[in-house]
C-alpha cells in the first residue's frame, strides 16, 4: 500500500509522501504551479524533504515529455552524496577527534568563493595549484567535454572549472565522519558541481526564457520556462547538464579519496581498508528514463533515485542521524526517495531563532565547527529525519543507520 497522499490540484494529480512532516503553503504553491505545466507526463512526486524553492520545490520529481526546464534542475546541476566504510571502528578513534577535522580540511578545499569573478587564486574554496592527479582526472574524464561546451559557450570558460574539481564549496555541503549500527567508521560527503555547474544552469535558465518569449506569461511561474526537445538550446543544454553531472560525480570521488588518505596520516590511527565501492547518487539532475508507458525527462530535484535494490544516502542535519538505503522501486514516486530531511527555516530565520548555545548543545557530540558561521545549517534547521524517513517507508529501507561524530562545513 502506498503511504502518500493526494494533494488538492488544478492541474494533474500531485502525490506526496508527507505523512507527519510539514509541508508550508509556498511550497504547496509551487508544487500546484508544477502541476500546470504542459509538458509534464502523469503526476508530480513529492518526497518528505519537500520545502520552498527557486521554481519548483526541494524534494520533488518532474516528469516532462519532450521538455526539460532548467530551473527545476536547479543552479547545483549533479549535487549529490557519496559514502563509503571504512575498517576502523569507535576503538579505534582518538578521544580528540578534532586532528581528523583538521586533517579533512587541509585535504579538501573548502568555504566561500572569493575574490574577483571567476575565482582565480583569491578562492579559498578552490585550489591554489590544482595537484597533479586532479589535474589528471579533468583530462582523462571531463576536458574533452568541457571543450565542446565552451566551443558554443566561451562564457563557461570563465568559471573555476579545473580549479573546484575536489572541492566542497559551502552552504549545506560537508564532509563527515559517521558510525554504524556496527561503530564502523563511515566517510560520507555532500557537494555537486561547484562554480562550472552554477554557471551553465544559470545561461541556460535565462535562455529558456528568452526562448518562451511571448508564451512565459502563459507560465504559472516564470523560472519554469523550459525548452522543447528538437530545438538546439535543448540539445545544448541536455549536453551541458549531463557534463556538469559527470563533474559533481567526479568531484565527489576526487574529495573522498582525498579524505581517505589524510586520514591514513593523522597521528593514532591504525591502518584501515575501505569497503570495495562507494555509494555515489546524484539529488539534484536529469536523465531519461521510462515511467508509465513513455520515456519522459525525469528531473529529481532534491530527491534519489531508489529503483528496485538500488543503494542511496539520505542524511540528516549535521547533529543528526542519515541512512544508507536500498530502494523498493515503487513506481508512483518514479522511483525515488527523499535526499535528506529538508529544511524547516530558511537560512535568514535560522541565523534569528537559534543561538550559538542552541548549536553548541544540538552538536555536543560532534566535532564541527561551533560559530555563528554556520548557524544557518545547525541541527534545529532541519525537519525531524526520524519522521521524514517515516514517511518513506514505502519507498527505502534502511541498511545502515550512521550517527556524525565529525562534520567539515564550507
Amino acid at each position: 500500500m502506498s503511504n502518500h497522499l493526494d494533494i488538492s490540484s488544478d492541474g494533474a494529480p500531485i502525490k506526496a509522501w508527507v505523512r507527519g512532516v510539514e509541508l508550508d503553503e509556498r511550497a504547496l504553491g509551487q508544487l500546484r504551479n508544477v502541476a500546470k505545466l504542459d509538458v509534464l507526463h502523469g503526476h508530480v512526486a513529492v518526497m518528505p524533504d519537500v520545502h520552498y524553492g527557486i521554481g519548483a520545490t526541494v524534494g520533488t520529481v518532474i516528469p516532462t515529455l519532450g521538455a526539460i526546464v532548467p530551473a527545476a534542475v536547479g543552479v547545483d546541476i549533479g549535487c549529490g552524496m557519496c559514502a563509503v566504510r571504512t575498517s576502523l571502528t569507535a576503538n579505534d578513534l582518538p578521544d580528540d577527534l578534532k586532528p581528523m577535522r583538521l586533517a579533512i580540511e587541509r585535504a579538501v578545499p573548502h568555504g566561500r568563493s572569493e575574490g574577483r569573478k571567476g575565482g582565480g587564486k583569491r578562492d579559498k574554496g578552490a585550489w591554489h595549484d590544482v595537484p597533479k592527479r586532479v589535474g589528471n582526472l579533468w583530462k582523462q574524464h571531463l576536458a574533452d567535454g568541457f571543450d565542446a561546451l565552451t566551443e558554443k559557450y566561451p562564457v563557461f570558460k570563465n568559471s573555476n572549472h579545473v580549479n573546484h574539481l575536489g572541492t566542497l564549496g559551502t552552504g549545506n555541503h560537508f564532509v563527515e565522519l559517521c558510525l554504524d549500527e556496527e561503530e564502523h567508521l563511515w566517510v560520507m560527503l555532500h557537494s555537486g558541481s561547484r562554480g562550472i555547474g552554477n554557471r551553465i544552469a544559470t545561461v541556460f535558465i535565462e535562455k529558456a526564457k528568452a526562448d518562451m518569449e511571448n508564451l512565459l506569461g502563459s507560465l504559472p511561474d516564470h523560472d519554469l520556462a523550459y525548452f522543447r526537445e528538437g530545438t538546439q538550446h535543448f540539445d545544448d543544454y541536455v549536453e551541458g547538464v549531463s557534463w556538469a553531472q559527470d563533474f559533481a560525480r567526479v568531484n565527489r570521488q576526487v574529495m573522498l579519496e582525498n579524505t581517505i588518505e589524510a586520514l591514513r596520516h593523522v597521528k593514532g590511527l591504525p591502518r584501515f581498508t575501505t569497503a570495495e565501492s562507494a555509494v555515489n547518487c546524484h539529488h539534484n539532475y536529469v536523465q531519461r528514463e521510462h515511467h508509465f508507458g513513455a520515456d519522459v525527462w525525469l528531473t529529481r530535484k532534491g530527491a534519489v533515485r531508489a529503483g528496485m535494490g538500488e543503494l542511496g544516502i539520505i542524511p540528516g542535519s549535521m547533529g543528526a542521524k542519515s541512512f544508507i538505503v536500498r530502494g523498493k522501486g515503487n513506481p508512483d514516486s518514479f522511483d525515488s526517495c527523499s535526499h535528506g530531511a529538508g529544511r524547516r527555516h530558511s537560512r535568514t530565520k535560522a541565523k534569528q531563532i537559534f543561538s550559538l548555545d542552541d548549536h553548541i548543545a544540538a552538536t555536543s557530540h560532534v566535532e564541527c565547527r561551533k560559530d555563528s558561521g554556520v548557524l544557518d545549517e545547525t541541527p534545529m534547521a532541519y525537519k525531524d529525519i526520524d519522521a521524514v524517513m517515516a514517511a518513506q517507508d514505502d519507498l527505502v529501507e534502511v541498511v545502515h543507520t550512521l550517527r556524525q561524530v565529525v562534520c567539515v562545513k564550507g
